[in-house]
Parts: C-alpha cells; sequence; structure tokens
C-alpha cells in the first residue's frame, strides 16, 4: 500500500476506537447496546433514554465490535494487509447498519421526527461513520506498481 494510506488508516483506527466510547444516537452509545438488542431487537415499551442509560457488561456490548473493528483497521495500517482492512470496514459498517435498522424498527417516528435533536452532539457517530468510511476510500487506492530495477524516464 502506498504510505498515505497507512498513515490515512492509523488515523482512521484512532478515530474509530474514540468514536467506540461516545453518544451514537442521543443518548445511546456502543457501550449501551447489548450484542443481544442487536440480535432480537430492543424490547417494546423502552425509550431511548432507558437504552442509553442501561449498564451493559462490556464483553456483551458493541463497543467491543467498534474496538475490535478499529484494532483490524490498525493492523491493516501497520502491516499493509487489505484483507484486514476490508474485514473490520464492511464488519463496522455492518455493525452501523444492524444498529440503525434494529433502532429504525423500534423507534421509527421518534427519529423521524427528533432527528436534529437525536444527532447534535452525538461525536461518537460522526468519528465511528466518518473513520469506516475514509478507511474504505482509502483502500480502494489501487497499489503502488512495483519499481523496475534500470529502468530509466
Amino acid at each position: 500500500m502506498r504510505t498515505f494510506v497507512h498513515l490515512l488508516l492509523l488515523v482512521c483506527a484512532v478515530a474509530v476506537a474514540f468514536g467506540a466510547f461516545g453518544p451514537l444516537i442521543g443518548t445511546i452509545g456502543a457501550r449501551d447496546v447489548r450484542l443481544e438488542d442487536l440480535r432480537a431487537g430492543f424490547g417494546s415499551g423502552r425509550s431511548m433514554d432507558q437504552i442509553g442509560a442501561q449498564s451493559v457488561p462490556f464483553q456483551t456490548s458493541l463497543a467491543v465490535v467498534v474496538v475490535g473493528v478499529a484494532v483490524a483497521v490498525l493492523l491493516a495500517a501497520l502491516f499493509g494487509s487489505r484483507l484486514i482492512g476490508w474485514l473490520g470496514v464492511v464488519v463496522g459498517l455492518a455493525a452501523l447498519g444492524v444498529l440503525a435498522w434494529r433502532l429504525d424498527e423500534q423507534f421509527d417516528q421518534q427519529l423521524r421526527s427528533d432527528y436534529r435533536d437525536l444527532l447534535t452532539g452525538s461525536w461518537g457517530l460522526y468519528l465511528v461513520g466518518g473513520g469506516l468510511v475514509i478507511a474504505l476510500l482509502s483502500l480502494l487506492v489501487p497499489r503502488e506498481r512495483p519499481k523496475r530495477n534500470g529502468a530509466t524516464l
């Protein structure tokens, strides 16, 4: 990979890691979402504030997945492995997609009417989403061509 791709992936990994501990939507952060909630959906009759206030063990929260994605992107930056980078980006985008799907399934009307308030101050979502998008774009950069020995211009 090219040197600037390594640097961009390194910055993206740091951004995604910091974003894992910030607010994603409203009061909900990645550390407040159980992996079981992503699999089965959020329980009915619960508000977004209740989901954001629940204490979830770290090993069963979405934050583990997002931090794992950040580690994968960091390893891709350090070792130049496009496969690990792609794996991290795809898993990260899938995790954000499933979270958005489950939130839309339960809180559709609230998300549509209060999206300005819910997305204000959601710097965790901006860091994770932006880091993943920039990592995706930098993984699309073509590889550097090997230089031929003795070739002159």
